[in-house]
């Protein structure tokens, strides 16, 4: 089905659907520093060029024992005194190799000498005149880490589409990498329109309210790791939103707008589109976000957020976070959803899946509550702000009682 042929309202399930599967994955190819590589998509496999560890080493302090009836099983034969032949500590190993009967105190992180059998830590050993005692035998390879247990020679350690993280950076530094081949990063274009906006730190006149949206799709664009070029704020005239579209448009891979897709005489936004490009879809079935479109301009795709701030967060997180992932090369992490408790009763009405803001926690008893706000109003940007998730109300729910199940979805990194 052509994505760019479904005017009608849309669950959000189809409209996520089409959204997802109108992105084109980027195809340039960056070697950046890992020192950069946070919340970069890996674009070609990574694959350990060494073991990790890379020689067995000691999990603990204490003493390598060399007892050859460990590995024979001959318990009888055990060995409870040994003879200090040596130390190894972390880069400064033993050199040589353990006799039947030797020991060698050893540092945790140390190199395991050739003939060790096991490692016991210090507190179970008595040490006079060059020998160790130890109270009772131990097991075969205790307390050794061996070569390669954490990750093997030519194991793929990420593969292509992983988003990285602060820990995985540290991985790959652990493996002796300096560089990654990542997919480049998205350009994302935003715009505010409206002529009731005004900028933060500026005066406020009759009629007019600061400019949120912007601000917020910024940060979590950051997050998300795009370029971004911010137009700010632009009128409700037809022609400076066309040239706003047409700058945005010869910069980025996704231009966003927030405000100017809803019906009145000055949403001027749709009309735009419609005239440089094309609109795939501009309702769906959602609250809040009802008025959210989505097209194609020239060179770019386009999606417009409603004006509501609350409304244009929840899109933004529901709708098009997962296209831009799917964008750049990655796929979204599914949310993470709980069954909680309900401790307020819910009023919905059938005809739109809500995502009703919440607070959830565990009682006492270690079941999973959660109580809805009393301010869920798509402007009261305060809702998100308070909240920790959301409480999910499938299309055909029409509300609960206190006390009823409930479907919750956690706040992800790029809400909480």
């Amino acid at each position: 089905m052509d994505c760019f042929s479904t005017p009608n309202l849309l669950t959000v399930t189809q409209a996520l659907q089409l959204l997802v599967d109108a992105m084109s994955p980027v195809k340039e190819i960056e070697s950046i520093s890992i020192a950069d590589a946070d919340k970069r998509i890996v674009a070609q496999d990574v694959v350990s060029p060494i073991n990790v560890p890379q020689y067995d080493n000691s999990a603990m302090d204490g003493y390598a024992l060399c007892d050859r009836g460990l590995s024979n099983c001959a318990q009888s034969q055990l060995l409870t005194q040994f003879k200090l032949v040596g130390e190894s500590f972390a880069g400064r190993p033993f050199v040589g190799e353990l006799a039947h009967g030797e020991c060698i105190r050893i540092m945790t992180g140390a190199m395991i000498p050739v003939g060790t059998d096991a490692v016991i830590m210090q507190e179970s050993t008595t040490v006079e005149n060059q020998t160790v005692t130890i109270a009772k035998p131990v097991k075969l390879d205790a307390n050794i880490r061996r070569a390669g247990e954490d990750i093997a020679q030519q194991q793929v350690v990420f593969t292509t589409g992983h988003r990285l993280n602060a820990i995985d950076i540290g991985l790959l530094a652990s493996l002796g990498c300096s560089e990654v081949n990542v997919w480049r990063k998205l350009k994302i274009a935003i715009l505010a329109t409206g002529n009731e906006l005004t900028y933060p730190g500026e005066p406020l006149a009759p009629g007019h309210i600061y400019e949120t949206n912007s601000v917020v799709l910024q940060q979590l664009l950051m997050r998300f790791g795009a370029e971004v070029l911010s137009l700010g704020i632009i009128a409700d005239d037809k022609a400076a939103i066309k040239e706003a579209f047409t700058q945005a448009d010869a910069y980025a891979d996704v231009v966003i707008s927030s405000g100017g897709v809803s019906v009145g005489e000055a949403d001027y936004t749709k009309t735009v589109l419609d005239e440089m490009g094309r609109t795939a879809f501009w309702k769906v079935a959602m609250k809040p976000g009802k008025p959210f479109a989505f097209g194609e301009l020239p060179n770019s795709c386009f999606m417009g957020l409603p004006g509501n701030p609350v409304s244009a967060s929840v899109t933004f997180h529901q709708l098009v976070l997962p296209a831009l992932f799917r964008l750049a090369g990655a796929t979204m992490p599914a949310p993470k959803t709980l069954t909680a408790i309900t401790q307020t009763a819910i009023r919905k009405r059938p005809g739109r899946t809500d995502f009703q803001r919440g607070v959830w926690s565990v009682d006492a008893s270690g079941q999973v509550i959660v109580t809805p706000l009393a301010a869920q109003g798509s402007g009261m940007l305060s809702s998100l702000s308070r909240a920790n998730c959301f409480v999910v109300l499938a299309q055909d729910n029409n509300g609960h009682a206190a006390g009823d199940q409930v479907t919750i979805s956690l706040f992800d990194d790029f809400l909480a």
